[in-house]
């Protein structure tokens, strides 16, 4: 049993069908990917911004490297697009030099860039390299002028978080694997020091052997099986999206601005594509006290764009078209829990999974599954494992030929529902039906970016809501924005006409 339907609880899960069909994913939302992993930047770090030797550095880095192999047959996009890290006259902080103009220039030029290219190496990242001011704007434009040199690391990549983890939650229900969603965890049974269960919110399931990937909440799951002494301290990050169509090859990369001997609470983020072109800056790192707080507000938007400004000083700033924020799960030591529980045996915690989680997912994966083996799982790959992932073909992604065909098989697919991202009927049909379905707007959005695109649901959101109440016979009224309360209508407006006479 895993709990967490985010990208690390579904790369356990499809890790493990592997050996055994006989794994439950258990998730507290509507939808998988619903926390934490449908609200970062959607970079597959390289390593670089973690401290030598923690468990985080090292599973980040054999993740990367693992995620060409880790992708493989489940339909999802994956690329390197790489990090340029740019050396400013901001890298060094002025005590370092004082007021030594000259010497601060050769440090910043010569010493800099070889602190970093000796980090990387001493991480176990390949093909780090100097790029001097010429290259730097060939390779990337857009950046400060005030640039003096840079470092590129090649393993950077992009991938989409919660396309992923949709990806992952199938691929192990197409090998036997249960999703439960709507599902909460309120309690761990344990007997005789040993793990016999849990108990929902819909009553109890038993299983021998727990895996905790609860993200955020992983404190309070362990603490109800007896077997926590750690404390997920919620960090929120917030990141803004800009409209494609003016954003498109702004940043070619990733970018990012160095800054050494500054004590920091993440790698301080820049700017980066998405999968789907369109330009992000942030995240953030703002310590807050509830974990489902993932409100932002006008000054973490203008913090941003204040914080950013200075290596990308052009930004269309009047093309932002979303504002989102996650909470990341820190604990006190800033690295990754992993391992089995002395008090309850077969639960194993799965904690602190903040960045670079995604990025370290595949390795992670392999890390518990080596765990649960010693636990009872089997350790023989099983034949009946089936190592593709079908996915519908998607009307945005075909040429004309392949749009042409899609309509004729499925007529559905003549009627654009999002314009801005090409979206058509049967596309929403097919995730309402899916194996994971998506039953609220965002879980549709999540499968089809029907909403993502400039005008943000402003021409498609009633007619995605229609679709759903008409495909799950529901009244349109039920439809629900995230799942849960989160009700997108009041009621009929007849009915408040009545109301008030």
């Amino acid at each position: 049993m895993v709990i967490g339907g985010g990208v690390i609880g579904c790369s356990i899960a499809r890790e493990v069908t592997r050996y055994t069909p006989d794994v439950v994913i258990l998730e507290k939302e509507a939808d998988v990917a619903d926390g934490t992993s449908k609200a970062n930047n959607a970079e597959v770090h390289s390593g670089i911004g973690e401290k030598h030797g923690t468990l985080k550095q090292k599973l980040n880095v054999r993740g990367n490297r693992m995620y060409e192999e880790f992708v493989k047959g489940l339909g999802v996009d994956f690329k390197r697009q790489g990090l340029l890290i740019v050396i400013t006259p901001r890298s060094l902080p002025d005590r370092v030099t004082g007021r030594l103009p000259a010497l601060r220039r050769q440090l910043l030029k010569e010493l800099v860039p070889r602190l970093i290219l000796l980090s990387g190496k001493r991480k176990g990242i390949p093909g780090q390299r100097i790029v001097g001011r010429e290259e730097i704007f060939r390779m990337e434009p857009n950046v400060t002028r005030e640039a003096i040199v840079g470092v590129h690391d090649p393993t950077y990549g992009l991938v989409s978080p919660y396309k992923l983890t949709i990806a992952l939650a199938e691929h192990a229900i197409i090998n036997g694997a249960k999703v439960f969603l709507d599902t909460e965890v309120t309690g761990v049974n344990v007997e005789g020091g040993r793990v016999k269960g849990v108990v929902t919110d819909r009553g109890e399931i038993s299983a021998p052997i727990v895996v905790n990937a609860a993200g955020v909440f992983a404190d309070d799951v362990a603490d109800m099986a007896g077997a926590g002494g750690f404390k997920i301290h919620p960090r929120k990050g917030a990141t803004l999206i800009f409209d494609k169509e003016t954003t498109t090859e702004y940043v070619r990369g990733s970018v990012a601005e160095a800054k050494l001997f500054v004590k920091k609470k993440s790698k301080g983020g820049g700017g980066m594509p998405t999968i789907e072109g369109n330009l992000q800056l942030g995240p953030t790192a703002i310590e807050v006290d509830d974990k489902n707080d993932t409100s932002i507000s006008a000054g973490e938007i203008e913090e941003i764009f204040e914080r950013f400004h200075y290596l990308l000083p052009d930004f269309p700033r009047r093309s932002v078209i979303a504002a989102f924020s996650g909470v990341r799960a820190p604990t006190t030591d800033e690295d990754f829990i992993i391992g089995p529980s002395d008090t309850a045996h077969g639960f194993v915690n799965v904690a602190g999974m903040q960045s670079p989680g995604l990025a370290s997912a595949p390795a992670v994966a392999q890390m518990v599954l080596e765990i649960l083996q010693d636990l009872g799982v089997p350790s023989e790959p099983r034949p009946g494992f089936d190592p593709v992932r079908p996915t519908p073909a998607l009307f945005a992604d075909q040429d004309r030929k392949g749009r042409e065909r899609l309509i004729k098989e499925d007529r559905r697919h003549g009627h654009v529902i999002c314009r801005c991202e090409q979206v058509t009927e049967a596309d929403v049909v097919n995730a309402i039906h899916g194996i994971v379905p998506a039953t609220n707007m965002d879980a549709v959005k999540r499968r089809t970016r029907a909403g993502m695109g400039r005008c943000h649901g402003g021409f498609c959101g009633n007619r995605v809501a229609a679709i759903i109440a008409r495909e799950l016979w529901m009244p349109v009224t039920a439809v629900t924005k995230d799942g849960g309360g989160s009700r997108l209508f009041a009621g009929e407006t007849k009915h408040f006409l009545e109301e008030i006479g």
